[in-house]
């Protein structure tokens, strides 16, 4: 597929651009200011420890060294706080926004209740992450590292809703053959892990941040096991283990290894059209449209320099993973690769909603 692999490639071309050159600063100032970054999602997830991890060295690297404070704004799988950062115009530095895949598939997808265009935005920072799924202990311990003992179980899952980066694992456990009844309307994937964490789902997926932070714990405790992780893209563009969880197979890998799933074909095409979408460039902020050249330069500059910190990889790597940072006109062409999925792939998800769920998009 000539675009998927376009897609990819460009996916692997974003360090390159990261380097991109940006308007020169005038004189920015934002001390004893108070910088918002709203996050479209409850504080239990992934976003939340994302914004949360970037928040205080975001502060630090500002001009004035202005308190960033992180807000919420859950609803809608985020489109609630997408449409409401859709109406903020000319800011003066004091609002930032933070979407991520569960932003991004609507958009893609033609959700009607998508009223924000990405493109009205000013991307300043981009970031890619990881997935985890899990098993409670009773079913982990049938998993031998294909689907094929699970798939006359009946699992229960907290999601966001189809449409929402939750897509990716619904469409991967279709594939593997099990049986996955998603119970939607939870407003953040924390919210999911904690009905994981209280017996009422018995499978569950968090991005990196959200399973560095609290997952790990369950896994360390016996009330959770490790089934798979989404992967990572190497340089040919294939899926490979993700480099914060080497020692999880990929769905890729157990796909291959369960009765009946394909790594090629219609379905996979799809699935990892969407993963390449939802993942590699799967968090990015934003600035509202209208924001003057000098502030946007400014923050590309402190983006910059919070990557370029000497405990920078150390200190990321345990709370997000070991993922690329994408700064000033990188993060503007992460966004192009994060807001775009072939036709084909499209079409067919668009299909395997309305059969699967009842989704009818336009």
């Amino acid at each position: 597929m000539t675009v998927l692999k376009s897609t990819r490639n460009a996916v692997l071309g974003l360090i390159a651009a990261a380097g991109l050159a940006m308007p020169a600063q005038a004189d920015v100032d934002f001390s004893g200011k108070t910088i918002e970054w709203v996050i479209p999602f409850s504080e239990t997830g992934g976003s939340a420890k994302w914004a949360n991890f970037f928040a205080p060295l975001l502060g630090e690297a500002l001009p004035g060294q202005p308190t960033v404070v992180v807000k919420f704004m859950p609803g809608a799988g985020s489109t609630k706080g997408a449409n409401w950062f859709q109406k903020q115009k000319d800011g003066d530095g004091t609002l930032l926004f933070g979407s991520s895949g569960s932003t991004q598939f609507p958009y893609l997808l033609g959700d009607p209740r998508v009223r924000y265009e990405y493109n009205d935005w000013n991307a300043v920072m981009a970031s890619g992450t990881g997935g985890v799924a899990y098993l409670n202990a009773e079913d982990g311990a049938k998993f031998d590292g294909s689907a094929n003992a699970l798939q006359d179980t009946d699992f229960i899952y907290g999601s966001q809703g189809a449409t929402r980066l939750d897509l990716v694992p619904l469409l991967a456990w279709k594939m593997l053959g099990m049986n996955v009844e998603p119970v939607f309307g939870i407003k953040g994937r924390g919210d999911g892990r904690l009905m994981f964490e209280r017996g009422e789902a018995n499978i569950d997926y968090q991005t990196s941040s959200g399973y560095l932070k609290g997952s790990t714990a369950l896994v360390d405790a016996g009330k959770a096991v490790p089934m798979m992780t989404w992967g990572a893209l190497d340089e040919n563009g294939e899926i490979v283990r993700d480099p914060t969880f080497p020692d999880i197979a990929t769905f890729k890998e157990v796909c291959e290894a369960t009765e009946g799933c394909e790594t090629s074909g219609e379905a996979w095409d799809a699935w990892k059209a969407f993963f390449v979408a939802g993942f590699p460039v799967q968090k990015l902020a934003f600035l509202p449209a209208g924001t003057p050249d000098d502030i946007i330069a400014a923050y590309t500059k402190a983006f910059q320099d919070v990557v370029a910190r000497d405990d920078f990889a150390e200190i990321s790597s345990k709370r997000v993973g070991k993922y690329s940072v994408f700064t000033g006109g990188g993060a503007q062409t992460a966004l192009g690769t994060a807001t775009n999925v072939p036709a084909e792939a499209k079409a067919y998800v668009t299909n395997w909603l309305s059969e699967a769920y009842g989704v009818t998009l336009k």
